[in-house]
């Protein structure tokens, strides 16, 4: 199991690793990442535990058992690959939960260079779908994140059930009717699963929407054939202040996603 955190040079070169098979679904980690470029690492005024408390750790982990997966390996506070170019690098402290990131405004050239990222990873998962839409024509994408709970700090009470579900579906950026069978076999597979011993709450666009980047492009080059589901797990896999990992419950995550890989190969079969 990794920690979400890149130890050596090699990790700072590896932007993002591809795993691809014989399925029509695909999952992704694309805030798993906690490396950074060195000429980022160096202007950045965040310490590695206050990115990783925004970053995603894990998720790789929990989609390893898939055939075809993407995991970024690089930080979203180098380049932020779930939203648009224009707004990719939290340059400001609103656009990174109130988070002072750089000691200064990184050059342009390192700007430059870390939206490049933004553009060939998308070029790189465009041509990966086109390959997966030749071969079986419609296909789901799994845009797996995770998300704190606690935000007011470690000993304080965490955010209400009411509006922190454990799973959190969504689903915004869809034609929601034209993929009702997958969204609902989803919530279904998830809600049905024992995870840390117990039932989760699943629920659809509560905490989040589903209105990342990644699941537009999908939606916007793949119109007829893609499907992106965004799914957020809340932290209860970790403590998100310390990084700890529950790792059982992060396995039994990993399981449950797994297990959804047929079920939704078979839904997608009856479209072809």
């Amino acid at each position: 199991m990794t920690n979400g955190v890149a130890e050596t040079a090699r990790g700072e070169q590896q932007y993002w690793s591809v795993v691809s098979g014989d399925s029509p679904v695909i999952a992704t980690a694309i805030h798993d990442g906690h490396a950074t470029r060195s000429e980022v690492e160096e202007l950045m005024a965040l310490s590695g535990a206050q990115r990783l408390r925004e970053e995603d750790p894990f998720t790789a982990d929990m989609i390893a058992g898939l055939v075809n997966r993407v995991v970024v390996n690089h930080s979203r506070f180098e380049v932020d690959l779930n939203r648009a170019k224009d707004e990719a690098i939290y340059l400001e402290p609103q656009q990174a939960w109130g988070l002072e990131v750089w000691k200064d405004r990184p050059p342009e050239q390192v700007i430059l260079r870390s939206l490049n990222f933004h553009d060939d990873y998308y070029a790189t998962l465009e041509h990966l779908l086109m390959q997966m839409q030749a071969r079986h024509g419609a296909f789901v994408l799994l845009d797996v994140h995770s998300y704190n709970h606690r935000r007011d700090g470690a000993d304080e009470k965490p955010t209400a059930q009411a509006k922190a579900p454990d799973v959190n579906i969504g689903t915004i950026s869809m034609q929601r009717d034209r993929w009702a069978d997958v969204i609902d076999a989803t919530i279904e597979h998830f809600s049905a699963a024992k995870i840390g011993g117990r039932r989760l709450d699943v629920r659809e666009n509560v905490a989040f929407q589903g209105k990342g980047e990644q699941t537009r492009f999908v939606h916007e080059r793949f119109p007829q054939n893609g499907c992106a589901i965004a799914i957020e797990f809340k932290k209860i896999f970790m403590d998100e202040w310390t990084g700890e990992p529950d790792v059982s419950m992060i396995q039994d995550i990993g399981k449950a996603i797994q297990s959804l890989e047929p079920i939704l190969e078979d839904l997608l079969a009856g479209r072809r």
